[in-house]
């Protein structure tokens, strides 16, 4: 009977709290239409969270027991649980998003004022000799005395050191830039500073000496611009010693790591400073290493958590310094229980899933040669067909992928690489090895072992922006034990810098007559002896 009335008691409290919960669902959409008019007159901005409405967001029991133990001021005491839209953004990502566009603006300007800079700074290096050749005749031709041969040889000469001048600075400063570095280039801007203060000195001796006396002996002047064009070239020397020439004999052994695989790889690099090495290091990066798969990660997280999630400890002595430190130790006992078999399961899963690479290699490997013993017989047949009924390489690319597309999905899911192809890059590169007749093996190669980083697609790098983090200035030269880090969204490149050590060579003289040995046999015993 005891059983019987709280029963009774408890569903009638049930009843009681779902019409209560029915009524205060009425009274919330009149007064939410209400509030939608006033919202409309006061400029509050609201952001709308719209949960996923096909899926419940907690089980059946759960709604159940939620409507059971619901009171009649639940719409002031509930928390309510909702999901994130595809189009809802954080505070973190609002953030993120203005500091990438401020980052944006700034490198455009950056890249922009250099190229401003240095198209004024040449207009300036070439238009500075013709115009101390042309304003004598402008500005008082009646006085100019003419020179005759010799100021035609002098003309000639600055024309073909001008053209010189301008191919040189072409080929060496009007290249496109493959990386923006973050400091200013000391080199380049040395050189810059250099050509402009030639050049204004130049100018101020032209106007001190020429202009205000204007001089009338016109082969000087020739000459005179003849010496700036000279000037000009061996300072296009000395920049391409300071900015081709220095970094060519290696000083220093680059250890590249990558954190999160362990991947490694050396370089020898010249006198640099940190900012350039970073950038010629990342030039080596995207052609040598190989492409990063963070999900070849996971199988060692997903591990530890399942070493983790089976160990349980229960409180039986109630909460407490004591409880916690006894917790403690049962954790540390129980993980050196498990550290006992934990690398015979390690090793069974590593044997289990090589066991199956190599079954799903073998089905595609057999798939993709009969798919291609497939075309052959069709370009066979073809050859017979007339020139306007030949199927395209892309057509053939076609028909023949559903026949090797499960075996590839399959084999690519094993060893998680199909988030690096998608299904058109895969039907372009059958295009591809069917029009230069290639092989089934050269095909497989691309999917069989991962290629740099290059072989795949721009949005498959994940690793568009980089950060150089140093302790010394970017701007600085390496030197020995010069350690930086350079970041990206994912992993980050950890490099080490060690000088080339000193290398002595020492020469020994091996005197030729110490090879030379006398053969004599003699008569008694016939046995040679040698002397």
């Amino acid at each position: 009977m005891d059983t019987e009335s709280t029963y009774s008691e408890y569903s009638h409290y049930s009843r009681g709290s779902r019409g209560s919960h029915r009524h205060s669902e009425r009274s919330r959409e009149r007064h939410s239409k209400t509030r939608s008019k006033d919202s409309s007159s006061r400029s509050e901005k609201a952001v709308t969270i719209n949960a996923p409405p096909a899926e419940p967001l907690l089980g059946d029991q759960s709604t159940i027991q939620g409507e059971e133990t619901q009171d009649d001021n639940w719409g002031e005491t509930t928390t309510a649980v909702t999901g994130t839209s595809e189009h809802s953004l954080s505070q973190e990502d609002i953030v993120r998003i203005t500091k990438d566009l401020e980052d944006s603006v700034g490198l455009g300007c950056r890249r922009y004022l250099a190229l401003s800079v240095g198209i004024v700074l040449g207009l300036l290096v070439f238009i500075t000799p013709l115009a101390f050749l042309v304003l004598p005749h402008l500005l008082w031709p009646e006085r100019v005395k003419p020179c005759g041969t010799a100021c035609e040889g002098l003309f000639i000469s600055v024309a073909f050191k001008l053209l010189i001048l301008l191919l040189a600075t072409w080929a060496l400063f009007l290249r496109p830039s493959r990386a923006s570095m973050p400091r200013i280039f000391v080199f380049r801007a040395l050189l810059a500073l250099l050509v402009l203060l030639l050049v204004v000195s130049y100018w101020l001796f032209y106007g001190v000496r020429i202009l205000d006396s204007q001089d009338e002996n016109y082969q000087g002047i020739v000459q005179y611009a003849v010496s700036l064009v000279d000037a000009l070239l061996f300072i296009h020397y000395l920049a391409i010693v300071l900015l081709e020439l220095r970094q060519l004999q290696p000083c220093f052994s680059i250890c590249v790591l990558r954190s999160t695989d362990g991947e490694i790889r050396h370089y020898n690099l010249g006198h640099l400073s940190i900012q350039r090495a970073a950038i010629a290091i990342l030039e080596h990066y995207y052609k040598d290493f190989p492409v990063h798969n963070p999900a070849l990660l996971t199988a060692a997280k997903s591990r530890a958590a399942k070493h983790l999630a089976g160990l349980k400890v229960y409180n039986v002595d109630g909460p407490g310094n004591n409880a916690t430190a006894g917790q403690s130790r049962a954790m540390i006992a129980a993980a050196a229980r498990r550290r006992d078999t934990s690398h015979n399961e390690l090793y069974y899963e590593e044997a289990d899933h090589e066991r199956r690479v190599r079954k799903r290699k073998a089905r595609l490997v057999v798939a993709v040669e009969e798919a291609f013993t497939h075309v052959r017989r069709m370009q066979e047949e073809e050859l017979k067909k007339p020139p306007g009924e030949v199927m395209d390489p892309r057509e053939a690319a076609q028909a023949i992928f559903p026949s090797m597309a499960r075996a590839l999905q399959k084999y690519l899911r094993t060893t998680r690489q199909q988030h690096l192809h998608s299904m058109e890059s895969i039907q372009k590169h059958l295009a591809f090895c069917i029009t230069n007749n290639m092989s089934p093996k050269a095909f497989l190669e691309s999917y069989l072992t991962a290629g740099p980083t290059l072989q795949y697609g721009r949005e498959r790098w994940m690793a568009g922006q980089w950060t150089l983090v140093s302790e010394a200035s970017v701007t600085s030269n390496l030197r020995d034990g010069t350690v930086f880090t350079l970041k990206c969204i994912d992993f980050s490149l950890v490099i080490t810098a060690k000088s080339i050590p000193y290398i002595k060579l020492s020469e020994e003289f091996i005197d030729p007559k110490s090879h030379k040995f006398v053969l004599r046999l003699q008569s008694e015993t016939s046995v040679p002896r040698i002397l």
